[in-house]
């Protein structure tokens, strides 16, 4: 099978999209982590498609696929180059577009010709939201946080949780750069407290309006950027007291924009989002297992 695709990326992190409007797209697990593989495939972080919807109010469906073949309830960075990837293609003319996700319908306004904001919904600081079993699991209040003690191979870990569809872990370092996000990341989701793992952060603020921030994500390890883990990891430090409203966060592949008003209220995301080259692949139509 002869799968169109365009590349794309947004700070870093980067992504094979798809266009499953146009003609309907099935492809197995074995098929995606194919495709994703850095050596055999195309290569990315996640794949992406945009696909029919029966949801009133919605225009597409934005599905996610980890580079392992698991589906992800949700991506910021990929919103951001759907979004483009939908005007690029003549798929819509609008500068405001809603898409159904697994996490809910996601608003995406394309702010210029490579830069797009996107509500990325209320989010939810309860372990349920996280699907997390906190049977024997210590907790510290941190102004209107709370910390959940993690205990790990390479010591215990101290970490805040937000859920924006899929769950986040975060934990505030001294410096990025020394971080054992390598080591530390993996160990806490082995934890079983989180019984469908969990996206982990390493937070180092700056100042009250900069921090920086390194991720290692579900199926996938460390990427260059996390949109949902931006997100995260700002809403911490404003419920620890350590931030304010709007805050930019810089990673490993560049800088996005995080504003939250406070609880209840969405979160908004913004950032750069580029189309890197386009293609088409070979998928192996038995590809089942790689």
């Amino acid at each position: 099978m002869l799968l169109p695709f365009v590349k794309m990326q947004g700070a870093g992190n980067d992504f094979v999209v798809i266009d499953a409007w146009t003609d309907s797209v099935e492809l197995s697990a074995g098929q995606i982590r194919r495709i994703c593989d850095r050596r055999f495939g195309v290569g990315c972080d996640q794949m992406l498609a945009l696909a029919r919807t029966q949801r009133p109010g919605c225009d597409f469906r934005y599905r996610i696929w980890n580079a392992d073949g698991t589906e992800a309830q949700m991506c910021g960075n990929g919103a951001r180059c759907v979004a483009l990837f939908a005007q690029n293609k003549g798929l819509s003319s609008k500068t405001s577009i809603v898409c159904e996700t697994l996490a809910g319908d996601v608003r995406m306004e394309l702010l210029s010709a490579d830069r797009v904001r996107v509500n990325m919904g209320i989010p939810r600081f309860d372990p349920e939201a996280l699907a997390m079993d906190c049977t024997g699991v210590s907790r510290l209040s941190r102004a209107a946080d709370t910390l959940y003690q993690i205990r790990t191979d390479r010591g215990d870990c101290w970490m805040s949780i937000a859920s924006l569809g899929n769950p986040h872990a975060v934990m505030l370092v001294g410096d990025t750069d020394s971080a054992e996000v390598g080591l530390l990341g993996p160990a806490v989701q082995a934890n079983p407290v989180f019984t469908e793992s969990v996206n982990v952060g390493f937070l180092q603020v700056v100042d009250r309006t900069h921090v920086r921030l390194r991720v290692y994500e579900r199926g996938a390890g460390e990427t260059l950027a996390c949109g949902t883990g931006a997100c995260s990891a700002v809403l911490a430090g404003i419920r620890r007291g350590m931030l304010e409203s709007e805050v930019e966060v810089a990673m490993p592949g560049g800088v996005l924009s995080v504003s939250w008003a406070g609880e209840g209220e969405p979160v908004y995301l913004a950032g750069g989002a580029q189309e890197v080259f386009e293609g088409c692949i070979n998928v192996p139509q038995g590809e089942r297992d790689v």
